[in-house]
């Protein structure tokens, strides 16, 4: 008597057809869903199926065989981000970092005083305050030494230590001495703070303001050397030349109040 199976219509269609697992593997077949009927359906060797896998099913006669657990689709959807901790407080974006802060200023310092060497000492010329006005050269015809005038200015300038200088100024007048026209005196950086007892130790140089007999400025100095005074390599301030000439004199404390008056611009 011939398999009723063999004779009836499939719903499931002919062929290769997909089917849904109902069970897992047992010796070698399980019961998947085929068009809304449930069959046997063995299972090729090897194939792992569990109960839900999509299978692609051969049909041969009246016996259905699992041949491929078909793959679940590809998809766009992003992956899910792990959730935030709820504990945590949203404080929305980081702020950006600080600006670094700048200060600036200025610093005067007044010299602590001003003085003239000569002939192996310092000069006085009956004045004992340090406020001896500064000379350089030699006077013409005189028997008198050259002539090496400073002002110093204590500690004042390195209260500044570890500021960068942006600008110095000296508060220069010339007094009358020497011929009438327009000069230059020589500045020269001196590594001492005050007084010594011997000749000051000169270092840099630059050619100072062109002054006629009173007439007085206030001249930009190299910036390297309000750095020196800050950094308290350097220490005063001095007018001083090799030769004789020009011989010039400039106002030192006791005469003019302003007199090498030091102002040192910074920022840290």
């Amino acid at each position: 008597m011939a398999d009723f199976a063999d004779t009836r219509v499939s719903l499931a269609g002919k062929g290769v057809v997909r089917g849904t697992a109902l069970t897992a593997v047992t010796s070698s077949a399980c019961l998947v869903k085929v068009g809304g009927i449930t069959v046997t359906a063995r299972v090729a060797t090897g194939l792992t199926v569990a109960a839900g896998n999509i299978l692609l099913l051969a049909r041969l006669g009246s016996l259905y065989y699992a041949i491929s657990v078909i793959p679940a689709p590809l998809t766009s959807t992003p992956a899910t981000p792990p959730p935030a901790d709820a504990s945590a407080p949203d404080t929305g974006d980081a702020p950006p970092a600080p600006k670094p802060v700048t200060t600036t200023g200025t610093l005067t310092c007044v010299p602590t005083a001003t003085a003239c060497y000569r002939d192996g000492s310092w000069r006085s010329d009956g004045d004992p305050t340090n406020s001896f006005d500064i000379y350089q050269g030699r006077y013409e015809g005189s028997s008198y030494g050259r002539n090496t005038g400073a002002a110093f200015y204590g500690s004042k300038p390195h209260t500044l230590n570890g500021a960068t200088c942006t600008k110095a100024t000296v508060k220069i007048k010339r007094l009358s001495a020497g011929d009438f026209a327009a000069r230059s005196a020589t500045l020269r950086l001196v590594s001492q703070t005050s007084r010594p007892g011997g000749a000051p130790t000169l270092n840099e140089s630059t050619s100072g303001p062109s002054l006629a007999i009173n007439a007085s400025t206030t001249f930009t100095l190299p910036t390297s050397w309000g750095q020196a005074l800050i950094d308290g390599t350097r220490g005063g301030i001095a007018i001083s030349v090799s030769s004789d000439d020009p011989y010039i004199r400039l106002a030192g404390r006791g005469s003019w109040s302003a007199a090498m008056t030091l102002t040192l611009s910074w920022r840290r």
